[in-house]
């Protein structure tokens, strides 16, 4: 039975987190303490330092040999249970896609464990409660949010390709791309160039275009193009612009934000010379393009997507392509390029979009038909890996295991002058965190950004759908008592910040993963103090 001490046990040590974030919010909305630049500079601060120094503390401080298997299966076996249902429902039925897969899996299996679960769940069951909720923090980092990664990347990838080579995906046999393409997300200006090798088959770079790298040139050098002024964008990092010929809300350095929750990998990395470039995007299509980028219009006149022309190969029947994209159901108006792989090539004004063409006889079938499994499965890993390699998250995480595997293996212990330096930052890092979610609150037009029916649909996944798996999946591992009650709750947590990273930079139903976040967070104690008590009783 709950008693009232429990319940201001557990107050006690959450409401201070909610002061941070309601504080934070006063400071901009009310105050008008902050501004959007010093917001990203606080945001960035956080990102880059406190969160992941958080993140090495609690996962370096937790003996991974004496994790809990039986509390990881039941998590694990949550997460497989609504993908393999979500999998065949995208499959068979006719409302099922992949989107909404992604949408709901990300709504009912991935809370805000780190920044809320550790404190909530040792406040209601103890210290051991705290060390769950770090090796599911551990296996969110390193296994669920790449998975989700490789879901954003894997449907980037399958769009370019059923965009760009409808006709003649099945014959493709590799991918090349290059090194300063870190996503298909569609944010940036791409490039396909084909050939046909010498095996009959077909051979893609992606690069980007050259009208990007005019952009970035202009943009550095001028500060403006065609009178256009470039400013930080509310979605990329501090010192990666957008093209803009409309005013925006903020420069709100959200990226920094994103990275600070647990996000493995921006867009582009948060060090070095590489930030430095400019996002160009239109939109046209089924699927939008992401709503945080201003629409940029490049040299044409109607609404079809206007392509680069091809030259024949001559002696083999091929057509060879360059196609420039910018992501799903992109492109009004693109800037027409003219390059160069071993073939000539006529530019071209024609409005009209042209494939690859190539014989019956290669047995290429509709634009339904993928490229081999295995040249996907490449092209979405080397994609996964240059976002992973590009966040301190990533590195802070995997640090932390190997040493919390090495110092309780052989009882070392870190030198205190180490330990000290990395405390004084990361006793910092929930608060902090909370008040860059106040921030970001702050600087939204809406807290329910989905519509009432959307929110109500979304928060009845998060705090109802995904709690109901886990009961099941506990049960079926055998949890019981205190471990099924701390598995319950923790998946009533609030929605985690990763998931709304990845539906704002791909464009997947992104004010729905908004609302859960910043209503969720608004919603989410009082829905978990219900849990603990009914649980307790």
């Amino acid at each position: 039975m709950i008693s009232w001490h429990d319940l201001y046990t557990v107050l006690t040590a959450v409401f201070p987190l909610y002061v941070a974030m309601i504080l934070a919010y006063g400071s901009v909305r009310w105050w008008k303490i902050f501004t959007p630049d010093q917001c990203s500079g606080i945001n960035r601060f956080v990102a880059i330092f406190a969160v992941p120094l958080l993140s090495f503390h609690f996962i370096s401080t937790n003996n991974p040999y004496e994790m809990n298997f039986r509390f990881i299966a039941a998590d694990t076996l949550q997460k497989i249970i609504m993908l393999v249902v979500l999998g065949l429902w995208a499959k068979f039925s006719k409302k099922g896609n992949l989107d909404w897969m992604i949408t709901i899996f990300s709504l009912s299996t991935l809370p805000n464990t780190l920044v809320m679960g550790i404190p909530l769940l040792i406040a209601m069951y103890g210290d051991y409660s705290g060390s769950l909720m770090v090796q599911v923090v551990v296996l969110q980092c390193i296994i669920w949010y790449t998975l989700l990664l490789f879901l954003f990347e894997y449907r980037g990838a399958k769009m370019l390709i059923m965009e760009q080579f409808p006709e003649t995906a099945a014959s493709i046999v590799s991918f090349k791309v290059d090194s300063d393409v870190v996503s298909l997300d569609g944010h940036d200006f791409l490039e396909t160039d084909a050939e046909i090798g010498n095996d009959g088959k077909l051979h893609v770079t992606v690069r980007k275009s050259n009208a990007s790298r005019r952009c970035l040139g202009s943009g550095l050098g001028s500060g403006s193009m065609s009178g256009m002024t470039p400013r930080p964008s509310n979605l990329t990092g501090a010192e990666i612009y957008s093209l803009s010929s409309s005013p925006r809300g903020s420069n709100f350095n959200h990226n920094d934000f994103y990275s600070m929750m647990g996000f493995p990998g921006g867009r582009l990395s948060n060090f070095g010379p590489g930030d430095q470039v400019y996002s160009v995007q239109s939109s046209r299509g089924p699927t939008p393009r992401p709503s945080n980028v201003e629409e940029i219009k490049l040299a044409s006149t109607d609404h079809s997507q206007n392509w680069e022309s091809k030259a024949a190969l001559e002696n083999e029947g091929f057509v060879s392509d360059t196609t420039s994209f910018t992501g799903a159901g992109r492109g009004d108006d693109e800037e027409t390029e003219k390059g160069h792989m071993g073939v000539s090539r006529l530019g071209s004004s024609s409005s009209s979009a042209h494939h690859l063409k190539v014989p019956m006889d290669h047995g290429i079938g509709t634009g339904k038909i993928m490229p081999p499994t295995s040249v996907m499965t490449r092209l979405i890993l080397i994609m996964v890996w240059r976002k992973l390699i590009r966040n301190p998250n990533t590195y802070s995480s995997l640090i932390g295991l190997v040493w919390a595997l090495v110092s309780y293996r052989w009882d070392i212990t870190m030198p205190k002058i180490v330990d000290e330096s990395i405390s004084i930052l990361s006793d910092a890092g929930l608060g902090m965190a909370m008040f860059s979610l106040g921030l970001f609150m702050a600087l939204q037009p809406k807290i329910i950004a989905c519509g009432n029916s959307v929110a109500t649909f979304a928060m009845a996944v998060r705090f109802l759908t995904g709690p109901a798996v886990m009961a099941a999946a506990s049960v079926a591992v055998g949890l019981r008592g205190t471990l099924l009650r701390v598995a319950i709750v923790q998946a009533a947590l609030p929605q985690g910040i990763v998931p709304f990273v990845f539906a704002k930079e791909y464009n997947v139903y992104p004010a729905i993963l908004s609302t859960a976040v910043i209503f969720g967070m608004l919603i989410a104690l009082p829905i978990t103090l219900v849990y603990y008590i009914i649980l307790g009783l």
